[in-house]
């Protein structure tokens, strides 16, 4: 049994848009459990319009922003939808926080009698040892001169090193550029950069040997990269909105806005057959 008011007949409710968007996604619930750590039973549950296991409005949201992230839809007109059906856009003032706050101001404020005796004592301390180094004149001084010379002294070879050879020029350390954007591979390697440039989707991929090395949704911004001696296999939800670099080409992007793609890269350009 369902949690509030049923939707208008004119309009499909939450869990019914959650459930279509996942199925023409192909993505099944253990998949979309596993990248929103949602439990299978209470995904189930949201499917159904069942929200009494989310354990309140606060979590009912927080799972319903997840799922739709992780399906490829826009979370806020869902979430406004749920809202409506549920009559749950008011919330009750913070009470008990205004109450804490004026409870503390009308407390007396007591005097740290601890953090003066604790100061007065480092002032003693650092009189005392004022007087003591003050006292010692010249050995200070010399001291000091012997510290600065033995400090100065590391430095001198560091100017012969930098002057030219013979006839040859400096040999000072040339910078390399190490900010290119475009995931380059090593020889013999694959490497496959993943976007998300135009929305959330949901991501696995997987190397040579079938390990998974990563499972979840990527947010609007957010990018992976893996690299792999034999291959990279990817699954790619609502692929529009992914854009690929592999071994350093620039792909564009993975499919259209909601198709799920199957893709598989070896070592080479992956632009030749």
């Amino acid at each position: 049994m369902s949690i509030g008011n049923s939707p208008p007949a004119d309009r499909p409710s939450v869990g019914r848009a959650l459930a279509q968007a996942r199925t023409e996604a192909g993505l099944t619930v253990d998949e979309v459990s596993t990248a929103t750590r949602v439990r299978v039973p209470i995904l189930q549950a949201i499917e159904q319009d069942d929200f009494s296991r989310c354990g309140g409005d606060v979590y009912a949201r927080g799972h319903i922003r997840a799922v739709a992230r992780a399906v490829g839809l826009d979370p806020d007109p869902l979430v406004a939808q749920y809202a409506a059906d549920h009559d749950t856009d008011s919330a009750p003032p913070p009470v008990a926080p205004l109450y804490e706050a004026e409870r503390i101001k009308s407390e007396p404020r007591r005097p740290n009698w601890t953090a003066a005796m604790v100061a007065a004592i480092v002032a003693v301390i650092g009189f005392v040892g004022y007087t003591a180094v003050s006292g010692s004149g010249g050995s200070g001084k010399s001291t000091a001169e012997s510290t600065t010379s033995a400090t100065a002294s590391p430095t001198a070879p560091a100017t012969t090193t930098s002057a030219p050879q013979g006839n040859g020029a400096p040999t000072n350390p040339q910078p390399t550029d190490t900010g290119s954007a475009i995931a380059e591979a090593p020889p013999g390697k694959v490497t496959v950069k993943v976007t998300a440039q135009g929305g959330a989707s949901w991501i696995q991929a997987t190397d040579g040997t079938g390990k998974q090395l990563f499972q979840a949704s990527l947010k609007e911004g957010e990018s992976k990269t893996w690299t792999d001696d034999k291959k990279i296999k990817l699954i790619v939800g609502n692929a529009g909105a992914v854009q690929l670099f592999v071994n350093g080409k620039d792909l564009g992007p993975a499919g259209d806005k909601g198709q799920v793609v199957r893709l598989t890269y070896t070592p080479g350009d992956p632009t030749q057959g």
